[in-house]
């Protein structure tokens, strides 16, 4: 395992850093000028002379080769530059904003894995049945559905008809203070959105792998001696039944990413979703390049610890072949 670990600890570096040269070229192809956004409505009286000097403060006037390498050397000594959109440092863009955005997205992604696993082992217990046919119509229909598309349509129900739930945002709108019992409430609907955008590949997943198993011989020999069904579906069939389920975890966290910063809009959850979008629109390279690291590291994570749970609940599986 730890051979393993360290082995993709290595092999990330390269991919960070071509992911961050890639945000730069990028950026630098982009029609968006840094300087026009960063001098706001002032630019457009500004005289030229003005706006080079300020192109050259910002450091836009080099090439992105340049303006790439020196973010990276900064960063490895822990200073990610300044964002020229929100006019503070991106360490503490960052800070003030990941809590919040890893709190929404580690609750989505639980409950999409603990609802999915129950209604899976379920609905793969009596593939055909009237459960199985009502929770794999809705699955198909979830997986169809844009998030955001959800987020309204829980805000119209849940917040306008019924006025049981806040319709966004952290605290409450006359509160000054940000509490626990508040956080919760607000978190419910976008947690909830987002973990059932999730949750049909986990449910199919989990449906088709215990359906399976109950099917092969050792859980019909364990069947045939007495055992009783609740042994064998969790004895047997759950735990190889679930080996499938654990590879999906990887792969989900780029679509739980890019999901969360659109549940994140719709609800003003106070995230990294506006700083992304500010930093993409107004070709903030210091803070564009730190949310794709992020966002990137989050990924290379995801497909680790895929790799480790597999080898885990598989003792077939080597960790260092």
């Amino acid at each position: 395992m730890a051979r393993m670990t360290g082995r993709r600890i290595l092999s990330a570096v390269p991919v960070l850093l071509a992911v961050t040269f890639g945000v730069f070229a990028v950026a630098a192809a982009s029609p968006f000028d840094p300087v026009k956004a960063y001098a706001g409505t002032a630019g457009l009286t500004a005289s030229q002379s003005d706006l080079d000097q300020l192109r050259a403060n910002l450091g836009a006037d080099q090439p992105f080769v340049h303006r790439w390498w020196d973010w990276t050397t900064s960063a490895l000594t822990g200073d990610l530059g300044d964002s020229s959109v929100l006019r503070q440092p991106v360490a503490d863009v960052v800070a003030e904003r990941l809590g919040w955005s890893a709190l929404l997205a580690a609750t989505a992604f639980v409950l999409a894995i603990l609802l999915g696993t129950a209604l899976g082992v379920l609905a793969g217990r009596r593939r055909g049945g009237l459960l199985d046919r009502c929770v794999s119509s809705a699955a198909y229909t979830l997986e169809a559905a844009p998030a955001f598309w959800l987020g309204l349509l829980a805000i119209w129900l849940f917040a306008l008809k019924l006025g049981a739930l806040p319709s966004g945002g952290l605290t409450d709108t006359a509160s000054d203070t940000v509490t626990a019992g508040q956080v919760l409430s607000h978190l419910v609907l976008p947690a909830a959105v987002l973990g059932l955008s999730q949750l049909p590949w986990f449910f199919l997943y989990v449906r088709q792998g215990v359906g399976d198993a109950l099917a092969e011989d050792p859980v019909r020999g364990a069947r045939a001696r007495g055992l009783a069904e609740r042994t064998v579906l969790t004895g047997h069939a759950l735990r190889s039944g679930m080996l499938p389920m654990l590879t999906l975890i990887g792969s989900r966290v780029p679509e739980l990413i890019t999901g969360a910063l659109l549940v994140e809009t719709v609800f003003s959850w106070p995230g990294i979703a506006a700083a992304t979008v500010q930093a993409a629109t107004s070709v903030d390279f210091p803070l564009l390049a730190a949310l794709t690291v992020l966002a990137t590291v989050a990924v290379l994570l995801g497909n680790l610890l895929s790799d480790l749970l597999y080898g885990l609940a598989d003792p077939r599986v080597g960790f260092d072949g």
